[in-house]
C-alpha cells in the first residue's frame, strides 16, 4: 500500500489533499497541532475508505524536533513514505521594514525549513527505493513577490528554489519532486471574506492538482503547477 504524509493536514489544502489521497486509498500520516482536530478528523477520513491506515500525531511543524519525530513515527507504524506533501505554511501581511524582530525567523521555521528536513530525513530512503513523489506547496508571491507581504514572499521564493534544486538530485534516482504554485485560494486565511468563492481558487482545486500528478506514468514528471483565479489574484 501506498503511504502519504502531509503536514498541517486538517485545515484547507492539506485536508482536502488528505481527502482526496485517502479515497484514492492511500494510507496518510498526518500532522496539526491540535490532536482533538486530528482524531476527528482521522475518524473521517477511515469513514470515507476503512482499508486505509491512518496515523496521527499533535506536532508543531516548525520546531525540528517535533517535527523529525512525527516522521520517525510514520515510517515506523506505516512503513516506507513514497508521497510527502510540504503543506505548512503561515502568511503574515506586513512589510520587512515594518514587521517584528522574529517575524523573519518564524516565517522561515514554517515556511520553508520543514520541507528541508522532510527532505533530509526521506530523501536518501527514496534514492534506495528508486521510488517517492515530493510536492512542495508554494505560491505566486515566489514568482511575484507582494511588497505587503516581504518575508513570506522571501520565503516563499526559497521554498520554490528548494524545490527546484531537490529535483536537480533527485532526478537521476527516478524520484518524482513538484511544485504547486497556487493564488489566491480559499483556505482558513480568508475565514470571513465578503468576496465571492468563485474569486478564488479551491483548496481541492490543489488536491486534484496533486493526486492526478500523483498517478501520471511512471515515466512523466510534472515540474510546477501554477493555479491562479481566473479573475485575477484577490
Amino acid at each position: 500500500m501506498t503511504n502519504a504524509l502531509i503536514t498541517a493536514a486538517t485545515k484547507g489544502m492539506g485536508r482536502a489533499t488528505a481527502i482526496a489521497l485517502a479515497k484514492d486509498g492511500i494510507s496518510l500520516a498526518i500532522c496539526a497541532r491540535n490532536q482533538q482536530e486530528l482524531e476527528a478528523f482521522k475518524l473521517e477520513l477511515l469513514e470515507m475508505n476503512p482499508y486505509i491506515q491512518v496515523m496521527t500525531q499533535a506536532v508543531d511543524g516548525s520546531q525540528k524536533e517535533q517535527l523529525l519525530s512525527f516522521a520517525t513515527n510514520a515510517e515506523k507504524e506505516l512503513g516506507f513514505i513514497s508521497v510527502i506533501v510540504n503543506n505548512l505554511g503561515m502568511f503574515d501581511p506586513v512589510s520587512i521594514l515594518d514587521e517584528s524582530d522574529e517575524a523573519f525567523d518564524k516565517q522561515l521555521n514554517t515556511n520553508l525549513m520543514p520541507a528541508y528536513h522532510l527532505y533530509k530525513f526521506f530523501g536518501k530512503k527514496m534514492i534506495a527505493k528508486r521510488k517517492g513523489h515530493i510536492f512542495t506547496i508554494c505560491s505566486v508571491a515566489a514568482l511575484d513577490p507582494i511588497a505587503a507581504a516581504g518575508t513570506y514572499s522571501v520565503t516563499k521564493v526559497a521554498l520554490l528554489g528548494l524545490t527546484k534544486v531537490m529535483r536537480a538530485e533527485m532526478q537521476p534516482h527516478g524520484v518524482k519532486v513538484t511544485a504547486i504554485i497556487p493564488g489566491s485560494t480559499l483556505t482558513n486565511s480568508w475565514a470571513g471574506t465578503a468576496i465571492s468563492e468563485d474569486k478564488f481558487i479551491l483548496p481541492e482545486d490543489i488536491a486534484s492538482a496533486i493526486v492526478n500528478t500523483y498517478k501520471m506514468s511512471a515515466g512523466a514528471n510534472v515540474d510546477e503547477i501554477i493555479i491562479r483565479p481566473v479573475t485575477g489574484q484577490v
